[in-house]
């Protein structure tokens, strides 16, 4: 009879994963504080509002990542969500008076249960045929806020100017406090996903990913587990909705529900990394600011070349390294550890 020994230093499997989630934590801890400390640097206007957009996709790209990266299910409605919570806090502050506080809450439990009534009549869908829905479903979505006039149709939501307030949401005079703000957001949903990869739900996730009939021979409910995916993701981009919403002062169909935000939602997640907790802030890190450069330094003449950058990216990481960036890093320190 055998008995199991343990490796030369006593450590088990268990406490090297405890070690790793901790400096995970502590990592996300550092880079936070760190990503706090940038507008110290960064005294231009121009820039700050850069350095929002990015944190503000980079959350959205980790909500995304929540249902497509762990979970397996890739959307491309994301847009929808996106629209719902930028709609529910616009008429709910500038119709009824409700802060937007309040507004970002009703928006994200109406995106989360749009979703779960989504994911009934589509995750049934495999592959391809599910993103082609959501795509659909989020065009067809469009079209009809176009055509509403409870939420100002084509003509879209103005918001009134007021004093700067953080009840409101409203710096015109400053953005730090929308940084600040963002960063907030970003921390939160960074968070949620770093609690639920280590918890039942996201070995579910990713055992319904890796393959959803040895799931559910495990004992995995798989429906279950797609739509606690779908509401949580759709319920933080909901409220990435709602910042946007406060942030713009002002909405219209096309400015926050047209496919090009779903893409952008999407995109930062493939570029850094699908299911990682750090590849949307990798990516958003890089396809964001370089969006708004080749916009303001170009002008109509640059017009569609951050398309056209996208494409070469996405295609270049697809065919050499379909792990992503923080994939491919990660692979590399592996190998010289083993070395």
């Amino acid at each position: 009879m055998t008995t199991a020994t343990l490796p030369a230093d006593g450590t088990t499997a268990a406490d090297g994963y405890a070690a790793r989630r901790r400096r995970q934590l502590r990592d996300g801890v550092l880079v936070t504080a760190a990503i706090a400390c940038l507008p110290a640097l960064v005294g231009s206007s121009y820039l700050q509002n850069v350095l929002i957009l990015t944190l503000m996709y980079a959350a959205l790209s980790q909500s995304w990542n929540i249902l497509g990266g762990y979970c397996g299910q890739v959307s491309l409605g994301h847009a929808l969500y996106f629209g719902v919570g930028a709609y529910a806090t616009s008429v709910l502050y500038v119709h009824y008076g409700v802060l937007p506080w309040g507004g970002m809450l009703a928006g994200g439990i109406l995106a989360a249960l749009l979703a779960m009534a989504l994911g009934w009549m589509c995750f049934g869908l495999k592959g391809h045929y599910f993103s082609i829905a959501t795509l659909v479903i989020a065009e067809i979505a469009l079209l009809l806020v176009h055509n509403w006039d409870f939420v100002g149709g084509a003509m879209g939501i103005q918001w009134p100017i007021g004093p700067d307030s953080l009840a409101t949401l409203q710096f015109a005079r400053n953005k730090l406090p929308y940084f600040y703000c963002v960063l907030a957001l970003f921390a939160l949903t960074w968070v949620i996903t770093f609690v639920v990869e280590g918890s039942k739900w996201g070995y579910w996730w990713r055992a319904v990913k890796d393959n959803t009939q040895a799931a559910e021979s495990l004992g995995v409910t798989v429906f279950r587990s797609k739509t606690a995916a779908a509401a949580l993701s759709a319920f933080l981009t909901a409220i990435g909705g709602s910042f946007y919403a406060a942030f713009v002062a002002y909405i219209d169909p096309d400015s926050v529900m047209h496919f090009r935000f779903s893409l952008l939602i999407v995109l930062p997640t493939v570029l850094g990394g699908i299911g990682t907790l750090w590849g949307p802030l990798v990516g958003a890190a890089i396809l964001i600011p370089l969006t708004e450069l080749t916009r303001s330094y170009m002008g109509g003449s640059g017009s569609g070349l951050d398309l056209i950058i996208y494409g070469a990216l996405v295609m270049a990481i697809a065919i050499w390294r379909s792990e992503g960036i923080v994939g491919y890093v990660r692979g590399r320190l592996e190998r010289r550890r083993n070395a």
